[in-house]
Parts: structure tokens; C-alpha cells; sequence
């Protein structure tokens, strides 16, 4: 039985959403995920100042951004004019979520999230690709990985580090639907105005991960290395990347 408790992730931010270590996640042959090299939170522009600093005090030396260009207009970063940070946006979203004839929100209406976590994989491997190669070459201070809210472009990632190291489902499960709940005090008035059809997507239904999951297995025999390696990433900086993160 598992003893993994996502609560000892957790960090001290009050005023930066759903922010966590993901240090500390066991995989197989004894790995462990090491602490203080990557953060997972929600938008940094919903943070207050007290958080920016804190995260600044705290070691965060490159921020890689999720969002779509349409979210980063919309609603700016805080870090990109930091001269301290390395800024990067890697858009796991290619439209605007807050638009109304968005594409991909009107295939949401009909979908769980879990089919837009597998569009993710199938369409912007290339994308991923890019995000994992930061992550295995940014060696300076922390790296905090970001979307909107921290739990589906974020945590696709976070899913696909894990399974690196061979984690299990069942961590990686749980390591994702805690999003909501860490996360529900801002979402719950959002998913009370949302329409019907789509008050899902603020949600971090352990079902979601399960088909990306089961997509992985399906595809991949759950190896993110196989993924990576069809995504055009070498052998090599695979390699590279799972010693950073072990």
C-alpha cells in the first residue's frame, strides 16, 4: 500500500494556488523525486506580491508558463520583466480558454478532460519536448512549472516526470486530483458561473488521469521514455533529464 501523502508537498504560499514540490514522489528501484528543483503552482498573476517575492526568496530562478498567448495577454506574469528569472512560455493551449467560440472549449463541452490531456500528447509533443529540455538544462535555482490553476497543462507534465521515474498510477492519481481541493477556494465561485457543459474543466477528477493514463499504457506500455523518445527528444537528454530530477 502506498504511503505517498501529496499534503507534504505542499508549500507555504497562501496567496499562490495549488503550489507544490513535486519532491519527495517515490518511483521504482528506489528513485525518489529530489526536492527544490521543480514547483507546480497556478498563475503567478492571480498571486499577490507577497507570494512573488516569496517565491523569489525561495530560490525560483526559471518559470516556464503553460498558458496560451491569448492567457499571457490577457492577464501578464509577473515574471517576465523579473531580470532575476528565466522566463519561457510553452503553450500547452493554442487558443483562448476565455473566449466563447474557442475550439477546444467547445470540445470540452461534450469531453472530460482526460481527452484533452490525450490531444495534448498526441498534438504538441514537440512542445513537451521543449519543457523537458528546459527542465533538464536550467541547473540555476528552482524551476516553477505553471498553467491557469496548476492541475491540467501542469498536470500532464508533472504526470509524465513521474511516470520517468516510474512512479505509480495510483500516486500519480492522487498527486492530480488533489488540484481542486488545494484549489477550490478560488474555482468555486468560477465553477458556480460556468455553464453547465463546462463546469468539469475547473475540476481535477481523478478520472481525467486515468485516461491519460490509460493512454500511456495503451500506447507507450506507461513508459514516459517511449513517449519522449516518439516526440523527437534524444536518448541522451532523457538520460539527462531523470538525473536532474533523481
Amino acid at each position: 500500500m502506498s504511503t505517498y501523502d501529496p499534503g507534504k508537498q505542499r508549500l507555504f504560499f497562501d496567496d499562490l494556488i495549488n503550489c507544490r514540490d513535486l519532491g519527495g514522489m517515490r518511483g521504482s528501484g528506489g528513485r525518489v523525486f529530489k526536492n527544490n528543483i521543480i514547483l507546480r503552482s497556478g498563475s503567478p498573476s492571480l498571486a499577490s506580491d507577497k507570494a512573488y517575492r516569496e517565491l523569489k526568496q525561495y530560490g525560483v530562478k526559471t518559470v516556464i508558463d503553460l498558458r496560451s498567448e491569448a492567457e499571457v495577454g490577457h492577464y501578464g506574469n509577473p515574471f517576465r520583466e523579473d531580470e532575476d528569472t528565466a522566463y519561457y512560455n510553452i503553450p500547452l493551449f493554442l487558443g483562448d480558454p476565455d473566449a466563447d467560440e474557442d475550439p477546444t472549449m467547445n470540445y470540452l463541452k461534450e469531453h472530460p478532460m482526460g481527452d484533452f490531456y490525450v490531444l495534448l500528447l498526441k498534438n504538441l509533443g514537440l512542445r513537451i519536448v521543449d519543457v523537458m529540455d528546459l527542465i533538464a538544462e536550467r541547473t540555476d535555482g528552482i524551476i516553477l512549472i505553471h498553467c491557469a490553476h496548476g492541475k491540467d497543462r501542469t498536470g500532464v507534465i508533472a504526470a509524465l516526470l513521474y511516470l520517468l521515474i516510474g512512479a505509480s498510477r495510483e500516486d500519480i492519481v492522487l498527486n492530480y486530483k488533489v488540484s481542486y481541493e488545494y484549489a477550490r477556494h478560488l474555482l468555486d465561485p468560477f465553477i458556480e458561473a460556468k455553464e453547465p457543459a463546462l463546469k468539469h474543466t475547473l475540476r481535477s477528477d481523478a478520472v481525467n488521469m486515468e485516461i491519460m493514463l490509460d493512454y500511456m499504457d495503451k500506447e507507450y506500455g506507461m513508459s514516459a521514455r517511449s513517449y519522449l523518445l516518439g516526440s523527437g527528444m534524444p536518448e541522451e537528454r532523457i538520460d539527462r533529464l531523470i538525473n536532474r530530477i533523481v
